[in-house]
Formats: structure tokens, sequence, C-alpha cells
């Protein structure tokens, strides 16, 4: 019996809260003075990396992880409305990142730091651990094959098939098949929502982080 060859695309995504939120702020003064300038960015930073060393604990938190950057300085002579070049600006700047285990500590500190002199809270960056994502990717990558499998046998009976067995498993775009391109696919990926700060008021309640994965089979039915 000639036997009819069957082409899926598998899918399943997993949903799951925040465990982690990395916090990115910059502390960084402007003024006529150079030594004023960097003066007042250093204590400042200092007085935030004081906190976060009282918070950090590796293994217990809540904060779990630091980094901060090093200081920038740079002067500039802006030009008035009237074109005329005006004195020079000194500005200094340093960034610093943390992460939380705890979130309810997190939104606490934010709140704390972001009414600072000097203090620029950029964002949050919501994630899984990633004991939590092995586990999760593993999970979806399975259940994506099931998928599969699945709407192959579907398609097979429909079909009035019933003998149906797989003969490829591949990676988006990896079973010569290119109306997709390869570099827009992952066979399992994370989306996590990062609270924006720029502009507006931080939003500290984070959406679920995504975990999906995508296969492609190919199956032969007769």
């Amino acid at each position: 019996m000639q036997e009819t060859t069957i082409t899926v695309e598998g899918r399943f995504e997993h949903h799951h809260a925040a465990e982690r939120g990395t916090v990115s702020l910059v502390v960084g003064f402007e003024g006529p003075q150079r030594d004023d300038v960097v003066q007042r960015t250093t204590h400042a930073h200092a007085r935030i990396v004081d906190q976060v060393r009282a918070l950090h604990d590796p293994s217990s938190g809540p904060v779990t992880w630091w980094s901060a950057q090093r200081l920038s300085v740079w002067s500039r002579r802006p030009w008035n409305d009237h074109g005329k070049q005006l004195p020079f600006v000194h500005h200094a700047q340093v960034g610093l990142e943390a992460k939380f285990s705890d979130l309810a500590r997190l939104a606490e500190w934010v709140e704390q730091v972001a009414v600072l002199d000097g203090v620029t809270v950029q964002g949050v960056t919501w994630t899984l651990t990633e004991v939590t994502k092995k586990r999760l990717v593993a999970d979806a990558r399975a259940r994506a094959v099931a998928d599969a499998v699945e709407r192959a046998g579907a398609y097979a009976r429909a079909l009035g098939l019933a003998d149906v067995r797989a003969v490829a498993l591949a990676e988006p775009g990896m079973l010569g098949d290119q109306s997709r391109p390869v570099a827009h696919e992952a066979v399992a990926m994370m989306r996590g929502a990062v609270a924006d700060g720029a502009g507006g008021q931080l939003d500290l309640k984070p959406e679920d982080i995504t975990v999906e994965s995508a296969v492609h089979a190919r199956f032969v039915a007769s």
C-alpha cells in the first residue's frame, strides 16, 4: 500500500510565576564642577552598594547576586536657543544590578531607592531559577513531541489511515522546509517580562514567564 507523508509542527507552552527579579538602576549627577559631580555620584552609589551588600546572600537572599559598573565621567558644552555655547556641564554616572529571590523585598527596596536624589531605576527583569527553567524546558520539549504525534495521528485518521510512524524529528527549519527561517525559531525558549521604569511608573507586578518548545516532525501513514 502506498504511504502518505505527513509533516507537522508540535508546540507546547508552560506559564510559570516569576521567581527572580533583577533590578537595573543608575546613579548620576551633573553640574558645573567636575569634582563635585563625581563626589556626589560616588557617595550616592556607595550608599546603594552598602544596602545591597547588607541584603546579599547567594543561598538564601533576598539578594542572590549583584554587580556594579565602573564610574563614567564626561563633559559637554551645551548651546542655548540663541546659538551661544554655554560653559561646560560635567556628568558622572555609575550603574548597578541586583537580583532578588524575594520579590516582595525587591518591591520594598525599589520603592526606597527610587526616591533618592540621583537614582534612576531603569527597570526590572523577571526570570525563573535555572533549576525551574531546565525542568520546564525539558517537559515542554517532551510535550511538543507528543503534540506532533497527536497532530499526525489526527491527520492520518482524517485520511482513513491507521498505521502512523515517525521518520524524522527536528528543530524548526531543519527538515528542509524553508518556509520559516531557522533564525526566528528555537526548540525551546523562555519569554519573560521587563518592567520598564523609563518615562513612567515602574510596574512591580511580574507577568508569568512563558517557556515554550516547538518541533517539526515527519511521519508516514498507511
